[in-house]
């Protein structure tokens, strides 16, 4: 599953605010790590304070600052904000669907949608977090030896 630039976007807006909930995070920071355009920031970053998983305070010191539960919002929650999530049927409109084969590889088409919603449901922001320092520490480990 290919996600969306905003999708992606999102993804690493909130893990980065989550990382230290009692820090703001200011949209720059995020443009400097991640590359992004600043204007599709705002708009994604807008959108993710709509969803109620950051607070945006505005001013000198201002930024984004994670609110939501760690523990309970999956990957899957900030995804379906950005990305039609729903169940693929068969594409009735391509000729390819309408034979044998093509109902047989739209089954497994959506059994592997279904896999992937599974995946980012049992996912937590917590758990990435968790996978991130995992990462960090194997890293920083390998290169002191």
């Amino acid at each position: 599953m290919k996600l969306q630039k905003s999708t992606s976007i999102a993804l690493c807006s909130v893990l980065e605010a989550a990382s230290d909930p009692s820090r703001q995070i200011s949209a720059a920071e995020i443009v400097a790590k991640y590359g992004v355009s600043a204007h599709h920031l705002a708009k994604v970053l807008r959108q993710l304070s709509r969803s109620g998983f950051v607070e945006s305070t505005r001013g000198a010191g201002g930024g984004y600052r994670f609110i939501g539960n760690a523990k309970r919002l999956t990957l899957y929650d900030v995804i379906e904000v950005f990305e039609d999530v729903s169940a693929r049927s068969a594409e009735g409109g391509d000729s390819e669907y309408g034979t044998d084969v093509g109902q047989a590889i739209a089954v497994v088409l959506r059994e592997i949608d279904e896999t992937s919603r599974a995946t980012f449901r049992s996912i937590t922001i917590s758990t990435m977090l968790k996978m991130i320092a995992r990462a960090k520490n194997q890293a920083t480990g390998s290169r002191a030896t």
